[in-house]
């Protein structure tokens, strides 16, 4: 499918729009007509009486163009499966906006719906309407995104059981390569306490590694060493408990993480756009699911590799007065979709010639890390693009610029 740009018409249905200020717990909506007077003022609820009355009111007036500031949630589902068409205006657009309107730049949720539902009217010629993804993708999104926060509550969890430990037991908290791994757990659940640790000789812990099915490559007397050459801990009657705690979080979590791999992985092979995401250097199913999760599969989202960038945060952000030009950070950006594709492209200079020259070039002009992070991820997110524009996979032999630096890299024959 090839993109097409989606555009609004050039007047609104009816010549009326819409606006509406998200909130937790209610939502302000305006409606204005062609002149930018307000003919519709109200609150709903946040809830499904709430959502009603919101299409009742739209209906009503007959206004069918919405702008509102997130993309997302059950206010957008709602307007989208009763055909409304939904523009999205970030909040960082809608502070600037609100200097059209007076110089004070007070934040009030009614006068935001109003700026929204006017800048809908007058800026109809750079907004764009909502595309919505298929409803395997947000599945996937939902699924990648939940993944990603476990894992963020497991790191927290295991490093508030490396904290007790250090304490109370250290000998465990360097005894495994990582304190949450399973064989740490596992010796944890056992071993729960400095005095029940003081039973093991080394002959008992090879025997107790062979029967828990250890199979790491550091030997079991190394292992006894390390235990017995660290220091003793403080020891009261509630640190077996405190331990067990942890331990049990951090193995209930472990096993979620794997049960939403496997779902992960199940619905990303059944997915129409997953060859060209998994034909990516060192995609892997999860990595790949999530750059297929954040970017959609929705292609007029994204008329351009250049919008694409932006939204990712990858481009920077140039501002220019006079004779002076600043180029910086571009903090108006999709995080989770900056994050998935950083976190894509900064490994894939350990497997593309590429991409690591590419990388090592930005770090030698004196760009830190990060910055030469990003600025492979936005050359990624052109070839990206271009595969996802066009539903074909990534192949490396028809990427002249890595194929150019293979062929200077070789000897030349005699």
């Amino acid at each position: 499918m090839k993109s097409a740009r989606n555009a609004l018409p050039t007047e609104p249905d009816n010549g009326l729009t819409c606006g509406i200020d998200w909130a937790r717990d209610d939502h302000a909506i305006s409606i204005v007509d062609t002149k930018g007077r307000e003919t519709t003022r109200k609150t709903i609820r946040h809830d499904a009486a709430g959502l009603r009355e919101l299409l009742t009111t739209l209906n009503g007036a007959g206004a069918r163009e919405v702008a509102i500031e997130r993309p997302d949630g059950p206010v957008v589902d709602t307007l989208l499966q009763a055909g409304i068409t939904v523009v999205v205006i970030s909040p960082n657009q809608v502070k600037n906006l609100r200097g059209r309107y007076g110089s004070a730049g007070n934040k009030d949720d009614r006068f935001d719906a109003y700026v929204l539902a006017d800048t809908l009217r007058t800026d109809r010629a750079r907004l764009h309407p909502l595309l919505p993804d298929t409803e395997a993708t947000v599945a996937l999104r939902h699924a990648c995104r939940a993944r990603k926060n476990l894992i963020a509550h497991r790191v927290a969890v295991a490093n508030q059981l490396r904290a007790h430990l250090m304490i109370v037991f250290p000998g465990a908290v360097g005894l495994f390569a990582e304190i949450d791994s399973s064989i740490s757990l596992t010796f944890l659940t056992r071993f729960d306490s400095q005095d029940r640790a003081d039973w093991l000789s080394a002959t008992r812990m090879a025997r107790w590694l062979a029967s828990v099915g250890y199979s790491g490559r550091t030997h079991p007397r190394e292992l006894h060493r390390r235990l017995t050459a660290a220091p003793r801990g403080t020891s009261s009657p509630t640190d077996a408990t405190i331990t067990a705690s942890y331990v049990a979080i951090l193995s209930g979590l472990r096993a979620q993480i794997k049960a939403l791999d496997t779902s992960i992985a199940e619905q990303l092979d059944a997915h129409a756009d997953a060859h060209i995401f998994t034909s990516l250097p060192r995609s892997g199913t999860n990595r790949a699911a999530r750059l297929l999760a954040e970017i959609g599969d929705c292609r007029g989202r994204f008329p351009t590799p250049e919008s694409l960038a932006c939204l990712a945060g990858v481009a920077p952000s140039t501002r220019q007065s006079g004779k002076v030009t600043h180029v910086g950070f571009r903090w108006a950006a999709d995080r989770q979709l900056r994050d998935a594709v950083c976190d894509f492209a900064g490994d894939t200079r350990r497997a593309n010639p590429w991409a690591a020259d590419l990388y090592d070039r930005a770090r030698a002009r004196g760009h830190d890390h990060p910055h030469a992070v990003r600025i492979l991820a936005r050359a990624w997110l052109y070839i990206i693009w271009h595969c996802w524009n066009d539903e074909v996979a990534y192949d490396p032999t028809k990427h002249r610029a890595l194929q150019k630096l293979i062929n200077h890299d070789q000897p030349r024959v005699a």
